[in-house]
């Protein structure tokens, strides 16, 4: 059978073979299922996974039926067509954590590949629910917003993809999650003020990192001095300050009730002026603004992903079909982030463009051209062929 590199082989190319087979060998991911032709391993599973995700499928039936319409495109892949219960009890018994550490290694790749030498590391920090609210679910756990699970991510504004992640039960707060990440010393971390830790702030603040929040409404502020140096809009204010109170009621000491901080008021247009703080001394004011407005971008990645990928409804009941398909579907889009700057650099479009062309020549070649090939002309348009030509004197 000759093979035909597809674009779906094009999206799975950063996957690492060897990677892929140590993942799966540490966490016995191919445990009693044998070998051969025949085997549903992990490997066939997650590319069985990703190409629901890019073919937008959302039923196990609907996998089933998609694999089988093109059985010769399936050789070369390492694919066979999975029956809809081999589908099912494989993501219910296999597990998660091999789909889980995959992610962290690609997305650890992905940093490699796209981050530009020299350029600070900036990275933008939130949490996003994945809401699970039918009663046939009935594991999840709920907080007071949400039953379900809550994603976290740290996020590169530069390369724009997740660089770390975890996906934990909402009722997980987002300090506590934040506090389990390593800190990189000349980093630059923006968050929310749903981060409001000053022991987590001055942790950072050691480590020789740069943080930029907001500060609360009630946030007791003192030694408030102003700076002197000649402000433009939007920034109304730049202020020293030292924040919090030496021991808060009822609680520990406050590590950062000493430290120096900085405070920037940004005008905002029929709203309250945006208050930030920051341990930054170096950067300008308008700077410092436009590190917290690229915030944004990370809550466009997780519109994106919710919009565009499938993780509002699932292939499986369980708490394990659930995570991995969570799992499977920032592979895919860090796949798809990959793409886009290699093999489809040349495509001028977005993102969600790029995934519209996927999903429907995933086992035709990758062709960008978006040139059509001329019609056929009919046989008596067409030039006489040399050997029927007559040269008569």
């Amino acid at each position: 059978m000759p093979f035909i590199r597809t674009a779906f082989h094009r999206v799975l190319e950063p996957l690492d073979r060897r990677v892929v087979n140590r993942v799966v060998s540490e966490h016995k991911g191919n445990h009693g299922v044998g070998e051969g032709d025949g085997a549903w391993t992990c490997q066939r599973h997650l590319k069985a996974l990703l190409f629901a995700q890019l073919a937008g499928l959302s039923s196990l039936r609907e996998i089933e039926q998609a694999l089988a319409a093109r059985p010769e495109a399936l050789y070369h892949l390492g694919l066979r067509v999975p029956g809809k219960s081999t589908l099912s009890d494989a993501n219910a018994a296999r597990p998660a954590a091999v789909f889980r550490d995959l992610a962290g290694h690609l997305m650890s790749d992905v940093t490699r590949r796209l981050r530009q030498e020299g350029k600070g590391l900036i990275e933008l920090i939130d949490a996003s629910p994945i809401p699970l609210r039918d009663a046939r679910f009935a594991w999840p756990e709920a907080d007071s917003r949400v039953r379900g699970l809550k994603l976290y991510v740290h996020y590169d504004p530069e390369t724009k993809h997740p660089t770390c992640f975890d996906l934990t039960s909402p009722q997980v707060s987002d300090t506590t999650l934040a506090r389990a990440i390593t800190i990189t010393p000349g980093a630059t971390y923006v968050f929310d003020k749903g981060f409001a830790d000053y022991s987590w702030w001055f942790g950072l603040h050691q480590a020789g990192a740069i943080f930029v929040t907001r500060l609360k409404k009630n946030a007791r502020r003192r030694e408030v001095s102003a700076n002197t140096d000649q402000l433009e809009a939007p920034i109304l204010a730049d202020n020293s300050l030292k924040v919090g109170h030496k021991k808060p009621r009822g609680g520990a000491d406050n590590p950062l009730f000493g430290t120096t901080l900085r405070e920037i008021l940004v005008e905002r247009e029929n709203k309250e002026p945006l208050r930030l703080v920051t341990n930054d001394m170096e950067r300008s004011a308008e700077d410092i603004a436009q590190l917290y407005k690229k915030r944004w971008q990370i809550e466009l990645f997780f519109k994106w992903i919710k919009q565009n990928l499938k993780i509002k409804t699932f292939l499986g009941r369980s708490e394990n079909a659930v995570r991995i398909q969570l799992y499977v579907a920032l592979i895919a889009f860090l796949l798809l982030r990959l793409l886009k700057d290699t093999c489809a650099k040349a495509h001028k479009g977005t993102l969600k463009d790029l995934m519209a062309r996927l999903k429907v020549a995933l086992f035709n070649p990758l062709d960008l051209s978006a040139r059509q090939k001329p019609k056929p002309r009919p046989p008596r348009l067409r030039p006489p062929k040399p050997q029927l030509e007559l040269q008569l004197a």
